[in-house]
């Protein structure tokens, strides 16, 4: 009988990959005590797992709060992945024409684990910017290319998603509903993108299109975002439309996407 993959996991690297997962945007640092209670280990484990992964480059202490944070090593293992990922390989002509085009903030952004990461960015070069989201991690329901990929899921990931995603408001204007969403999600597949109207950040507006590969499967998704008093709807609708939609065509084609 095959053993299933949890057979084989070691709990230590499973706790120092917890330790490195705790370290976010909002949680830079962390110290000793506060580790330990949100992962339930031990301080001295907790303590010998840190100066491990300190020693490898992956944790660093800062000497005056005696806190702990990612050292450059996980920078290092993402670069790496950005290069030899194909989707941004193929992807960085197209994206650096779209800027070219709108002169607004593109980027592209895959699903995983309930929530979409960031791969690739091509900025502005207006000084009033959205901030570079490259390497976020971000809510799938309240973001513009989040939108766009759920909506092509199965009925059943849909369902599963729901199931498992715990719903915040990050603005007045998040959607948490689940039958809006849904109703969101049909009026995605119908017109062929999704809008992100300030629901995740407030005065910043998104609109994404999806990218297929040569499976015909919705792999990813492309955005362009900006200020909101620079998306007004006229714009959307008059020139972003159109713009977003042939550079997820376009991208799609190159990663082997035949309409026919």
């Amino acid at each position: 009988m095959q053993k299933e993959k949890q057979d084989y996991m070691i709990r230590c690297v499973s706790n120092a990959l917890n330790i490195l997962e705790s370290f976010t945007e909002d949680d830079a640092e962390l110290g000793v005590t506060e580790l330990g209670k949100r992962l339930n280990l031990h301080k001295n484990n907790v303590f010998r797992l840190l100066a491990t992964l300190e020693m490898h480059g992956y944790i660093e202490q800062n000497k005056i709060s005696g806190n702990y944070r990612l050292g450059i090593k996980p920078l290092k293992l993402g670069k790496a992945f950005q290069r030899h990922c194909g989707l941004t390989s193929q992807s960085k002509e197209i994206l650096r024409d779209l800027v070219a085009s709108c002169n607004e903030t593109v980027s592209i952004g895959v699903f995983k684990g309930g929530k979409v990461i960031y791969i690739d960015v091509e900025e502005t070069t207006k000084s009033v910017r959205v901030v570079s989201r490259l390497g976020a991690v971000l809510p799938a329901y309240c973001t513009s290319i989040g939108k766009v990929l759920l909506a092509y899921k199965s009925e059943k990931e849909i369902s599963s998603f729901f199931q498992e995603i715990h719903f915040k408001p990050y603005t007045t204007k998040t959607v948490t509903d689940q039958e809006a969403l849904l109703r969101q999600f049909d009026e995605i597949r119908r017109r062929g993108y999704a809008i992100d109207n300030e629901e995740f950040e407030e005065s910043v507006k998104c609109i994404a299109a999806p990218v297929r590969d040569y499976t015909r499967n919705v792999v990813a998704g492309l955005s362009i975002s900006g200020p909101a008093h620079r998306l007004p709807e006229t714009r959307i609708q008059n020139e972003l439309v159109s713009l977003v939609l042939n550079a997820g065509m376009e991208l799609s084609k190159k990663l082997g996407y035949d309409i026919l």
